[in-house]
């Protein structure tokens, strides 16, 4: 699947925000293991939060998405398939984001700091896991929402502003 400039733009911005998000980590320092159990107790609602958050997001960009294929079949000018196939991109990523944000949940809502029979030095490995998959969900999430916003700004650019000789845009020269 080849990706578009938007595509590679979008992905190069989730990545600056995973950086940013997991430099904050690697600031905290080494944890003992008694640390990051207390930690994972104290911070588990909040990442039960994101991940629905995220998951709410991500199942309201996927039916707004039908309103924009509306508008992108409705405009009179008609569009390159690229349009569509950089649509198809973000339902394919923005259902990924949905998908893993879900099973994030369920992995995160283990009771795993009631348990008597982890080590605690286990408990290092599954703070700083749950605070990458955050980190993971929170820039894909980034990514689905610059990526979403090339097309709309394109969709204005075309439908509402009236460009026509927009790169999107199919010419008729081309076609035959």
């Amino acid at each position: 699947m080849k990706l578009s400039s938007y595509t590679k733009r979008a992905i190069t911005g989730g990545i600056i925000s995973l950086f940013i998000i997991l430099l904050g980590t690697i600031l905290m320092g080494r944890l003992s293991g008694y640390e990051a159990k207390e930690l994972i107790r104290n911070s588990i609602t909040g990442i039960n939060t994101l991940c629905n958050t995220i998951a709410l997001a991500s199942a309201t960009i996927l039916a707004l998405i039908l309103t924009l294929l509306g508008i992108s079949s409705g405009s009179k000018s008609k569009l390159k398939p690229d349009h569509y196939k950089h649509v198809l991109q973000i339902a394919r990523v923005d259902t990924f984001v949905f998908i893993a944000s879900l099973i994030s949940f369920l992995l995160l809502n283990l009771p795993i700091t009631e348990s008597e029979n982890v080590p605690n030095n286990w408990f290092n490995w599954v703070y700083y896991i749950s605070l990458s998959i955050s980190s993971i969900l929170s820039a894909s999430l980034i990514v689905v929402v610059i990526m979403l916003y090339n097309t709309v700004v394109n969709i204005i650019k075309i439908v509402g502003l009236g460009i026509k000789d927009h790169p999107l845009i199919e010419d008729k020269e081309e076609k035959k």
